[in-house]
């Protein structure tokens, strides 16, 4: 049962105003701060009503993968606001928001548009309460339970600054609205939807993660793989029902399924090196009616974690012969195998990483910038890089600092993506997010 967080995630006193306005009558503000240079950290501050506006809007009104119409339709209005010049309904309900700035290179700054099908549990009075349907047709809450709200409001608030200060940047920002990452199809679709040829090839593509895990006044950065390679595979083993009294007239598929299970997690340990990560997780398996009965067929899901290419298909060749071999074994025919096309890994190249770490750390300071793990989770900002593009995804800490420390304290994990009760320290992370983004597109696109 989880804490109560309207308690413990008590609403700081800046929302209240926002929430009165909000809540009320929706009216928008634009970006009012003179359009003199001066620091992203203290314009964002200085802007933090409006930004907090945008991010109660956003949090308030999620919506799922591939159905992220009003999502984009405000998200490019805002960009307009901001400058802008917007195309709308690429490749799906993607936005672009080109900003030129004279001759120089060209810098894609990307986030994420949908939410997940969470029933929000946060106590928080701008909490989600919106409904949707699945593509299976059932109704599910939505939150944005990943933070995709907070990688909006951080670009959002990025190109504000630089639109707001121009005269300390030359060249062009594409501010990308992507659709259904949590579908890992968004960015392969805008790609489809000729993206780079319509707009141009960037010099750099820059992204933002939050994290669970990291203060609100931190980012965390890592060269090279940082997510995995994600694919889904379907399993059907066809065998020979009958009594289960009876079993010298079958060919039980639920044995066989178990069989597999096991042999897929020798793969790991006995075919691909140790040094080189991998998962190999049977998520789902699904069979039979009734205690008597042994099936005709057994069905099996699959998902696949690795991060090099040669040892994605070295393991998705492996599932297929032992899938094969484990219904040979009993003189069943083979199994229907379909792999579904994943997500590839997320590469961070090393010497765009260095340079973005340097800046990094001469802005927020050194103490402020940590190294992450790896994790075998899927992002796919991942096809950007697959284009040639030098890619950097951080990650942008979203823990209020004191429980931070209260959880490490108490040596409890702080409430996780993907779950119910994520509940972001905005006001902090904000500042912190919108700094250190400006501050990096900025050295890559320094005045002449």
């Amino acid at each position: 049962m989880l804490m109560p967080l309207s308690s413990f995630h008590a609403i700081p006193s800046f929302l209240k105003s926002i929430l009165c306005a909000s809540l009320g009558c929706g009216m928008l503000l634009t970006f009012n701060t003179p359009l003199v240079a001066q620091d992203a950290q203290a314009w964002s501050k200085s802007e933090l009503n409006r930004l907090l506006e945008i991010y109660v809007h956003l949090h308030k009104n999620p919506e799922l993968s591939f159905q992220e119409k009003e999502t984009a339709t405000y998200f490019a209005a805002r960009l307009r606001e901001a400058g802008c010049e917007v195309t709308e309904n690429l490749g799906g309900f993607g936005v672009v928001g080109v900003m030129k700035n004279g001759d120089g290179p060209k810098v894609l700054v990307r986030t994420d548009l949908d939410a997940l099908p969470v029933t929000e549990q946060t106590g928080l009075p701008y909490a989600s309460i919106k409904t949707m349907t699945e593509q299976d047709g059932s109704t599910v809450g939505v939150m944005h339970a990943c933070g995709h709200d907070v990688h909006m409001t951080n670009l959002l608030g990025v190109a504000g600054f630089l639109g707001a200060n121009k005269e300390h940047w030359q060249g062009t920002i594409l501010f990308i609205g992507q659709p259904a990452e949590e579908r890992g199809a968004g960015a392969k679709a805008m790609l489809d939807d000729r993206l780079l040829e319509r707009f141009g090839k960037p010099d750099y593509a820059l992204a933002i993660h939050v994290s669970p895990n990291l203060s609100s006044q931190q980012v965390g950065i890592l060269s090279g793989y940082t997510m995995a390679n994600v694919d889904s595979i379907d399993i059907e083993i066809t065998g020979k029902g009958g009594h289960g009294a009876i079993p010298q007239n079958t060919i039980d598929p639920i044995v066989i399924a178990a069989r597999l299970v096991l042999d897929l997690q020798t793969i790991d340990s006995r075919e691909i090196k140790p040094i080189d990560p991998v998962v190999v997780t049977v998520g789902s398996i699904h069979a039979g009616t009734k205690h008597n009965i042994i099936p005709d067929t057994c069905r099996l899901q699959i998902t696949v974690r690795s991060f090099s290419d040669a040892v994605r298909q070295k393991t998705l060749e492996a599932i297929r012969r032992k899938a094969n071999a484990a219904a040979a074994s009993s003189g069943a025919p083979d199994p229907q195998i379909k792999i579904s096309e994943g997500t590839p890994s997320l590469f961070n190249d090393p010497e765009l990483t260095g340079k973005v770490r340097g800046i990094l750390e001469r802005t927020l300071g050194e103490k402020q910038v940590a190294t992450i793990e790896p994790a075998m989770i899927g992002e796919d900002f991942s096809q950007f890089g697959r284009q040639g593009i030098p890619s950097v995804m951080f990650e942008l800490g979203v823990v209020e600092p004191r429980k931070l420390e209260y959880y490490r304290d108490q040596q409890i994990a702080p409430p996780s993506l993907h779950t119910a009760g994520f509940a972001p320290d905005v006001e902090r992370a904000l500042p912190t997010g919108i700094q250190a983004m400006s501050q990096v597109i900025l050295e890559l696109l320094p005045r002449k």
